[in-house]
């Protein structure tokens, strides 16, 4: 690490490359869990899909001592219309790269090929209420989006606790950029995601974001005031929230 500091409340780890950064998200994630599960039979974590967890995913993996048969697992956002087998969902996603790979408790994926999406958020989100979260690993998205809320339809006084929205041309061309999809007219217009309220109730966010077409959310997240313009900027006002950077994603931040 070259530094921590802290913006607000949101505590900032600086690192040399994002394999640092993925790493220490893991260390700390695996102390939380362990932490907890000292006081509770079971805990429930919500994780992010996209390929800049995965270095914080395969890091995580190399833990022997988490109790993975206590933990219930959540994701936070998926593509309506797209089946949990369709390798573009973030459901496939983290099915192959995590939830496949350890025995889960539980694993509860948000089923995007539902007939009715309202449906699906509304028994999702029931199923958030009976098991709330006690740990949010998640990303920010070049728009500053957390989860799918980007800056046109985030709301920090949301009621909803899943809802669907519709995506706006900057969160559709991440995904070209991630290579998740060979143009933006291959990404659906439409997800259903967690709501920034429920995601600020968890009592710890761990939030990890390498690369340099992040570095202007970082900027923003950190400096902008706080408002769903710039929806990251709400992590500044969590009790418990440590955001992970790359020499890459922190170019524009001077630690």
């Amino acid at each position: 690490m070259i530094k921590d500091t802290q913006y607000g409340k949101l505590k900032v780890q600086f690192h040399q490359n994002k394999s640092d950064a993925g790493k220490m998200m893991a260390e700390l994630v695996v102390k939380r869990i362990i932490k907890l599960l000292k006081k509770k039979k079971s805990i429930n974590i919500v994780f992010a899909a996209a390929p800049s967890q995965l270095d914080f995913i395969e890091s995580l993996l190399i833990y022997k001592e988490i109790e993975w048969n206590r933990i219930k697992a959540f994701h936070m956002d998926e593509y309506v219309g797209l089946d949990k087998e369709d390798s573009r969902s973030f459901s496939n996603f983290l099915s192959q790269n995590l939830f496949d790979k350890v025995p889960f408790k539980e694993v509860n994926l948000i089923n995007g090929k539902n007939i009715s999406s309202i449906n699906e958020c509304l028994n999702y989100a029931a199923l958030l209420q009976e098991n709330p979260s006690d740990i949010i690993c998640m990303g920010i998205g070049e728009n500053a989006h957390l989860a799918f809320n980007d800056p046109h339809v985030a709301n920090f006084k949301d009621i909803e606790i899943v809802k669907v929205v519709d995506l706006d041309s900057d969160c559709r061309k991440q995904q070209v950029n991630d290579g998740c999809f060979a143009t933006i007219n291959d990404v659906p217009k439409f997800a259903m995601t967690l709501t920034i309220p429920y995601l600020m109730k968890a009592p710890h966010i761990f939030c990890v974001v390498p690369g340099k077409t992040k570095a202007m959310a970082v900027y923003h997240t950190l400096f902008s005031p706080i408002s769903e313009k710039y929806p990251a900027t709400c992590l500044r006002e969590h009790q418990d929230a440590t955001l992970f950077l790359d020499n890459e994603s922190s170019i524009l931040i001077k630690p």
